[in-house]
This record gives structure tokens, sequence and C-alpha cells, in this order.
């Protein structure tokens, strides 16, 4: 019996493959064709590799080997974290450190102060320290909780390792293959097949399509370890109930503001002359004053000079030049 079929994958969106211009050359074998810019993977050999992957992963389980599920990109790390601990198997979904594998010494240690740092809280130790000491410690805890919550009870190095997207995880399939340990991995159209030991092509963008295989891949770990398994199905999406619109309070048109400015300029034009000659006199009644009465008393002073005698002038000054001439 297939553990796997056709139907599923195309529904879960596995087909679908990266941007034509975001490709690896070696993953052509696996690619059916292209549609709208897009590859579109080839899920006949997409089922026969899960198939292949699916009994491999049986043989190690069996032979009292452990697993470790990787997949730290966000949008899946809940279906990594909720598959492992479903087939009871190791996980890193937050960040793999360098040397999880490599330097598994190092890694215990600091796994080690995690559970003396929770003996502590528990035995009321903390009660006894400083404040600011305690938050420090906690603060600790919850990083290397946050780091090892999934390799906590791992005592020893795991038998094989499926990973999701070998690209982003390339760090982790280094150290397993420097270690000899299988590697199977769910392998976009942008990754490189030749890093891992059981390539499975597929979409690792799709939180469906990883939920699809990685369960899939979870039921053979419960099956090598002697557990009855079905073919595995996805859960249903629960429909979103749509909430209510709330109608946006009306916006001002754009420029309005600036419109209203400019009319009350052309409606209302200063008279900047005025303003501060209404300035000085607020200011300064009392010299305004003492300059209005001393030019009425210099006008009074002055003898007005009669149109008559200045045109006598002129004529008698207008002969004498004649004259001289």
């Amino acid at each position: 019996m297939a553990v796997i079929t056709m139907k599923q994958l195309l529904e879960a969106g596995v087909h679908f493959g990266h941007h034509t211009r975001r490709w690896n050359p070696k993953m052509k074998e696996y690619i059916f064709g292209e549609r709208n810019g897009v590859y579109i993977i080839d899920l006949q050999k997409t089922a026969d590799k899960i198939e292949e992957a699916y009994a491999a992963l049986v043989d190690i389980v069996r032979n009292n080997n452990k697993v470790i599920f990787v997949g730290t990109r966000k949008q899946i790390q809940d279906v990594i974290r909720e598959e492992a601990t479903r087939c009871e198997q190791y996980y890193v979904d937050k960040r793999w450190l360098g040397g999880t594998l490599t330097n598994f010494k190092t890694i215990r240690k600091s796994i080690a102060k995690l559970y003396r740092y929770e003996e502590m809280e528990a035995d009321g130790t903390f009660e006894k320290l400083p404040k600011k000491e305690v938050a420090s410690i906690k603060k600790e805890m919850g990083k290397l909780n946050g780091f090892f919550s999934g390799i906590r009870e791992m005592t020893s190095l795991p038998g094989a390792m499926i990973v999701v997207d070998p690209k982003t995880e390339h760090n982790a399939v280094m150290e397993a293959r420097k270690l000899g340990i299988p590697v199977i991995g769910l392998v976009d159209t942008n990754c490189d097949p030749d890093e891992v030991d059981y390539v499975i092509p597929g979409n690792d963008d799709g939180v469906r399509a990883v939920r699809l295989i990685i369960g899939v891949l979870a039921n053979a770990v419960i099956e090598g370890n002697g557990g009855a398994v079905e073919p595995y199905t996805l859960p249903e999406e629960e429909p979103k109930e749509e909430e209510p619109r709330q109608q946006a309070p009306a916006r001002r048109p754009k420029g309005k503001k600036a419109e209203d400015k400019a009319e009350r300029k052309v409606s209302k034009p200063r008279n900047v002359e005025a303003e501060i000659k209404e300035a000085k006199v607020e200011a300064e009644p009392e010299a305004v004053e003492d300059l209005s009465a001393k030019a009425v008393a210099k006008a009074e002073a002055e003898p007005a000079v009669e149109p008559v005698e200045e045109a006598e002038k002129a004529e008698e000054t207008k002969a004498e030049n004649v004259s001289e001439e």
C-alpha cells in the first residue's frame, strides 16, 4: 500500500517550485515543466522518493536509532515541533547552533546548565538570591530553553536527520554529512540535491506541503518503533470567520489644507505698513503726539510766501538776465 497518493501531493501544493530565475540546474531531473515563470515539480518522482525515504527511515529506527527533525524557518517551526513530538524524536526549530552535532560534548554542558537552573527554581534557591541575579538567570534559562528544548533529552548522536530546505539549514546538513549521519531532505528547485542522501523534491515554502511530507516521515518513525500507523492525512483547515469591517473615518482630500490657507491669504491680504504703523501708535502714543505738536508749531512760525510775490521775483530775475545779455 502506498504511503502517499498523487492526489494528496497535488492538493497540498507540493508541485510548486521556485521562480525560474531562482533554480539549481542539478534539480532539472525532478522538474516537470514551467508555468507562469514558476517551475512545476514532477509529483510522480516526488511520490517515488517519499516511498524510498520512508522505507529507509523505518529500517534506521528499527535499529534503535533516534531521528532529529530540523526546520528553523518561521512558517514551519510549528510543523517541525508538532510532528517530532508526535513520534517522540528530537528537533531543532529555532536556530541551529554550530557544533550541535560535531561538538556535542559542549552542547551537553549547556543542557546540563539548563537542568541545574530548573532545579534551583524548583527547590526555592531563587528566593534566597538577589533579584537582579535571579532575573539574569531566568533570562539565560529562556535562551537555553529556546535553543535546546527539542534536544535536551538527546544523550547520543541521532541515526538520521530529516531537514526542510537544505539550503537554509546548510550548517546542520554539513555537520551530519561530516559525521556520516544520513540526511533525508525536502528539496525545492533552488537547492542542491547532492547535499542530501534521500532527496524528496517538493515545495518547501507551503505550510501544508511541508506538513504533509513531514507527517508521512513521522509515520515512518512510528512504524519503525513498532507502532500502528494509518495513512497520513492533512487536518482540515477551519474556515476563518470574517470580522465586520469598520468604516474608516472620512479623510480630507489631499491638498485641501493648503487650498484653505491660500484662500485665507487671498481674501485677507496683509497690509504690512499699516500693521507697523498701528503697532507703533499703540506702543508709543505719547511720542507720536509730541511729533505732531512740533510739526504744527514749525508751520505756524514760518511766514507763508504769497504767490504774487513769488511771481514778481521771478519776472525781476528774468529781466536782469536779459539786460546782461
